[in-house]
């Protein structure tokens, strides 16, 4: 799949590179663990040092954002998370199967969504059972459809007979290479939507027989694709500068979507399970766009923003490409921590020492001790006052309010 008119290569080939053992590729073993076996799996740190090794790319950092980007279009993923990140350690990864490569040209309709999740609540396995995002989009998908619903049930029992008679390894691999390729079209609250990409806009535009209207509906074409097998595929050297331009549109696609999921965050009220999940912990806040933002607006309230929002400058420094992390550093330092800062944050003396030792070699990890200490500070502090405050309580009761008002105005029209 090609990135642009530009001939410069494709991540696809990048990936089919990875995966073929005759040339070096990442070792894809399986993992025994405590009464079971884990097939199929990477690490963290192999695809790092892949990158590393085999994309002349010199700094881990690099390779990391690299991974990131390619996660999130879902090339790759972590097989006990929803988010579609690279971490460098031993988290375990697999690769996605072909068949789900965004140069097929997907665009799964709500109807395949619904039979997907309806198909996970038939199988009765603790691995496969709906968060609760999942829930209540299978809730909601369930009213919406109520005339097709019988069609929906039948086609997801269907797929159930199918993929029970596979062999027990390879439906595990099956079952989360299916659920990675949701994570993309239909990602977990907070997380960036990367599914409107521009490279399947290209795509289509230069082969208009290959969309495909279903993730389910059985095609000619679809059925000469195998889901797991690779070809071999001719690889040329890659330069740096390929890998240079695979950022940079990768990037500005994550950035542009991030942007437009922002603001559909904005004009959209949160249910009171969202919000009702805020109250688990910190990180359920943090990874919400939407919890994020009241949260934000809690310690503007408060006059007390300036950690979140050191929080967030970090988060975001992770992201930047390496040409941009240096500049990026000096104005967080400048911001947050150096004397007379306009939005000092109290570090420990030994947290503030390690910062500064960090700042004179900028990378994109310079603050990962302080963003700990201050992420800490807030998790004992001011998230217990988010939660006890007018604020968040408003959310959880206004929420119940509408709610009632509705049950009894639609208990009023039916009994007319």
């Amino acid at each position: 799949c090609r990135l642009g008119e530009g001939g410069e290569e494709g991540i696809e080939d990048i990936i089919t590179k990875m995966q073929d053992d005759k040339t070096g590729g990442v070792p894809i073993r399986t993992v025994k663990s405590f009464l079971s076996k884990i097939p199929s799996v990477v690490t963290g740190t192999d695809i790092v040092q892949w990158f590393m090794k085999n994309l002349a790319i010199e700094d881990p950092g690099e390779a990391i954002h690299l991974g990131s980007l390619v996660a999130a279009q879902g090339y790759i993923f972590p097989i006990s998370d929803h988010v579609l990140t690279l971490k460098d350690d031993g988290t375990f990864y697999r690769f996605q199967a072909p068949y789900f490569w965004p140069s097929n040209c997907w665009e799964p309709e709500n109807t395949d969504y619904a039979i997907y999740l309806c198909k996970r609540t038939m199988q009765n396995k603790a691995r496969l059972e709906l968060a609760d995002y999942e829930a209540e989009n299978l809730a909601r998908l369930q009213r919406a459809f109520a005339r097709k619903w019988e069609f929906i049930f039948m086609q997801a029992e269907a797929q159930v007979k199918i993929d029970r008679k596979k062999d027990k390894t390879e439906r595990k691999i099956l079952d989360s290479q299916e659920r990675a390729f949701w994570d993309v079209h239909r990602p977990v609250p907070g997380c960036v939507n990367t599914t409107e990409m521009d490279i399947r806009k290209c795509r289509r535009m230069k082969n208009p027989q290959k969309v495909k209207k279903s993730v389910y509906g059985v095609t000619e074409e679809s059925q000469s694709q195998s889901p797991v097998h690779i070809p071999a595929q001719p690889i040329r050297k890659t330069t740096k500068e390929d890998i240079r331009k695979q950022i940079a549109f990768l990037t500005t696609q994550i950035d542009r979507h991030r942007l437009k999921m922002s603001k559909v965050a904005e004009s959209k009220e949160p249910s009171q399970q969202r919000v009702k999940r805020w109250g688990f912990s910190i990180d359920e806040v943090l990874k919400d766009q939407v919890g994020r933002d009241q949260f934000l607006r809690f310690l503007e309230s408060e006059f007390s923003s300036e950690n979140l929002r050191f929080w967030l400058a970090v988060q975001d420094l992770k992201k930047q490409p390496l040409q941009d992390v240096a500049t990026r550093v000096e104005e967080i330092w400048q911001e947050f921590l150096a004397p007379g800062a306009q939005s000092a944050i109290n570090l420990d003396s030994h947290s503030y020492e390690k910062t500064s030792q960090n700042v004179k070699d900028p990378g994109r990890y310079t603050y990962e001790d302080a963003q700990e200490h201050i992420y800490k500070l807030m998790k004992s502090d001011s998230y217990t006052r988010f939660l006890r405050s007018n604020a968040y309580q408003d959310l959880l009761q206004a929420k119940k309010k509408r709610e009632k008002g509705t049950s009894r105005l639609l208990q009023r029209l039916t009994s007319c």
